[in-house]
Formats: C-alpha cells, structure tokens, sequence
C-alpha cells in the first residue's frame, strides 16, 4: 500500500518545493561544472557496472540526466527523478532510455518486474527514507536487488568546504546516515541488507593515487572509514511460501572410489518437495564404483536416479556434469563419502523454500567433528579460508570447503553463464560456486552440521597440493571481487 502519511505535513509540501527548485536550478548549472564530480560520478559508474550485468532490468530513482542508468546498458531501463529539469535533460541525453518525473515518496507508474531498483545519492536528501524504501519494497519481487549508495558521515565537513571552493556541486542534505542507520530503515521497510562496503577514498583524478586508493586501500581497515560513500545491497525479506506446486530436488552425488558407500546413499538420502532424483557422477574410481552404482538402480527402480562416467577430472568437473543433467528446481551435492549425512538434506532444502536464503551452505566447523572426520591441518586450512572469504565475499562463510551446496538451478544458470569472468581452475567446484553467488549478491547462509568420520575409501584430498591451489584461486578472486 502506497503511504501518505505526509500529504497532510505543511513542512513536508514546503521541503519538497524547496527541493524541486534546488534541482532544477542545479541541472542548469552542470553543463558548466568541472572538478571533483565528475570523477566521482566516472567511479561509481564503474562501481554499478561490475554489480549489474549488461540487459539487466534498471529502475533507478534520483536518476538525474541518466548518465549512471545509461552507463549500465539496461535492457529495459526507467529512470525516476523529481526535478523536471533534469527528466527534460535526460530524455534528451538518452533517448532510448524511459524517465519520469515523479516523487519518490509516492511513485505510481505501471508494476513492472526489476532485477535491479538503484539509489545513488538520494537517501541524503530524502524528507522520508523509510516511506521512499517501502515504496522501493512494493515494486521488487523476490529476486530484485536493491542497491543503494549515499555519502559518508566522515566527509560532511571536506564536502562542505568543496562546495564554497566551488570545487563541487552545490548541496541539499537533510540527512547524514551510517551504514546501520540505513540497515535499520530497509529493515523497517520489509527488506534485508545482503552486505555493505565503502567506496572512494579518494575523490582527485591522480595517476597511480586513485586507482591505488580507491581499489585497494579504502577496502582495508582501518582505511575502509574514510570511504566517501556507502554501497548497501539488499532484497526484499522473504515471506513464508505459498507455492501449491513443490519444487523437484536434483541430489547431484560424485563418487570416486566410493563403492562401499553406494547402498546407503540409496538407503538414505530422504524425499523431498516434488520428488528427488539421484544424479551419480562416477570419476576413474579402481574399485568398481560405477558397477556398484549400477546395480543399485537397477534394485530400486522405484528411485529416480541417472548414472554418468566423468571424462574430466576433479569434484568441480563432476558437479558441473551432473548439474547440466539435473532436471530438479533444487540443485544439491552431497558427497558419496557420507561425512555430512543424507537426513540434513532436508534442512538444506527448507532454507531455499522458506526464503531464508538463496544459497545454502554446509558448515563443518561448529559442532563437535567426530575424532577422524578432519585432520588438524586441514582444520586450520579451512579456518583461514572461511575468514578470508567472509572478508571476500562480504557475507558469513564459515566452511569454504564443505561439500554440500545447495542452490536454485535458475540461479545455477546464471552462474555457469558468467563462469568466464573467474576462470575455470577449481578443481573442487565450492568456490567456482561461492563467487558466482557472491558476484550475484544472492542471499547466502550458513548452515551447521554434523560433520562425520568416513566410513569406507580415503580422502581424495591432497593438503598441500590442494591448499596452494585454493591460495592462487583466493588471490585470484581478490583481485575480481574485493579491489575491483
């Protein structure tokens, strides 16, 4: 429901006007302008392009003459702004571009579905940000992203000093947020923060200065504070499920040299939603894995299961065969080793279902492992890989390396799609996985379980080797991810 609860506010219709002449009169002046704009605006530009893929669905409200929308290359793309003057100018700059002028308190056009709702630079200059967020709410859908970019509390005073230097546009701020100021009013408007980070500590155009500053420096503390503004991504937060039709799980089982394990994998993974098939990829195992595999369908054809023979090598090679097979709505892996139980699927499941979140995450290190389930210096390996890639990734990851991941197939296909931007060097498939859903801004969360002593067979793992590998793809991933 649209809110109205300041028609009756004089203060409100008074600000607002003073507002409307502020930015008309700003848009006649910013032909003539030069100075530290227009570097600021040439960064967030390319801040926003690494977010939002080319064709993406763009609204942006406050989006001035629709240089920041254009820049994008939106496929259907709708900029809202409340100065005449600036609609004027943009329809000019960008005519295969839609603008309206409109209010963002009270937007009223035609739903449409977004993948992306942006708000650069208007949350300070808002009368209501609550009311503006919960409009921005009433127009996403579940799989839009919100993202939303303001100036720093830290450079209220540079910024004022910039201006009478006439070094910088001329202001109209009513508010200074923090981060958890903004946190909060989206969490009153019914959305959720994904995560945050600060941009631009650096606001002059100087050679080897700027691009070390606002690539690498302002992303590490305590640098991180003087940032010039605040991203924020965030989702609408999601409400219970009303779907009639249950989704169809995919259980995609890699299996090399596992062949003791094959009849409780049959035996135990459980039913799910609209039904589970089994997907068994069978790497150049020595002991007849694929035998045992295919002798167990063959017992049970009341199971829905389909069997492949790897022809390349690696976990990841695996997954990535039996996702492309999987015809579930749900794509799961669960290691044939049965170290994390088949019965904590369902968990996994109820994750994606409720929305809680829209990648589920094994994690192996909060309860008691059993005595053999890890060796010592593969626990402090995963340890410091979950703390670089919280770090990473901006979201809790707690265990990188757990082989259980769970995740729509649609969102699946988004990430083989853009596979290329991160190379194709994983051998295990978690962290292909674990940046593709970062690089998204998929929700993901971290889910604890019991992490058990294996059975039958030995670890496919090799510490060292492996360990320096998975550093390369962290470093790799530092520089596409964090200091882009």
């Amino acid at each position: 429901m649209k809110s109205n609860r300041h028609l009756a506010d004089p203060a409100f219709h008074s600000y607002q006007r003073a507002r409307a002449e502020h930015w008309d009169a700003v848009c006649r002046q910013m032909d003539g302008w030069s100075g530290l704009g227009g570097y600021y605006h040439h960064r967030l530009a390319e801040s926003y392009s690494f977010l939002v893929p080319p064709g993406s669905r763009v609204l942006e409200i406050g989006c001035g003459r629709g240089d920041l929308l254009a820049a994008l290359e939106p496929s259907t793309g709708i900029g809202v702004d409340f100065s005449s003057e600036m609609i004027q100018r943009a329809k000019l700059r960008h005519p295969s571009l839609r603008f309206v002028q409109a209010d963002a308190h009270n937007l009223d056009f035609p739903a449409e579905e977004f993948d992306y709702i942006i708000l650069s630079d208007l949350i300070n200059d808002l009368w209501d940000v609550q009311t503006v967020f919960e409009q921005v709410a009433r127009l996403a859908t579940p799989n839009t992203r919100i993202v939303v970019n303001s100036y720093s509390r830290l450079w209220e005073l540079p910024l004022g000093v910039a201006e009478r230097l006439g070094l910088g546009k001329p202001t109209l701020y009513q508010n200074w947020l923090t981060v958890e100021d903004i946190g909060n009013l989206l969490g009153l408007a019914d959305l959720e923060v994904i995560h945050h980070w600060p941009e631009i500590a650096w606001p002059l155009p100087i050679p080897v200065v700027d691009a070390l500053v606002n690539r690498y420096l302002v992303k590490l503390w305590p640098l991180k504070v003087l940032g010039l503004t605040n991203f924020v991504i965030a989702r609408p937060r999601q409400r219970q499920r009303t779907a009639e039709v249950e989704p169809v799980v995919s259980v995609v089982i890699p299996a090399r040299n596992e062949a003791g394990n094959v009849p409780q994998i049959m035996a135990r993974v459980p039913q799910m939603g609209g039904g589970t098939e089994l997907i068994f990829v069978e790497g150049h195992s020595s002991d007849d894995t694929y035998g045992a595999i295919e002798k167990a369908i063959a017992e049970h054809p009341e199971m829905r299961c389909k069997l492949f023979r790897q022809t390349g090598a690696g976990k990841g090679d695996a997954v990535r065969l039996g996702f492309a097979n999987a015809s579930g709505d749900i794509l799961m892996i669960l290691d044939a080793d049965l170290t994390v139980p088949p019965e904590d699927l369902p968990r996994f499941y109820e994750v994606l279902v409720s929305g809680k979140g829209e990648f589920a995450n094994g994690v192996r290190l909060v309860y008691p492992m059993e005595k053999q389930a890890m060796r010592f210096f593969n626990l402090l390996g995963n340890k410091f890989f979950s703390l670089t890639f919280s770090w990473l990734l901006g979201q809790s990851i707690k265990d990188t390396l757990c082989g259980t991941k769970v995740l729509w197939k649609r969102d699946y296909e988004r990430i083989a799609a853009n596979r290329a931007y991160f190379g194709d060097f994983d051998p295990f498939g978690d962290f292909d996985l674990l940046f593709g859903a970062a690089k998204l801004n998929l929700k993901i969360v971290d889910l604890p379980v019991r992490y058990r002593e294996r059975k039958y067979g030995t670890t496919n793992i090799q510490r060292w080797k492996h360990g320096m590998l998975l550093l390369r793809m962290v470093l790799f991933a530092a520089r596409r991810i964090k200091f882009v």
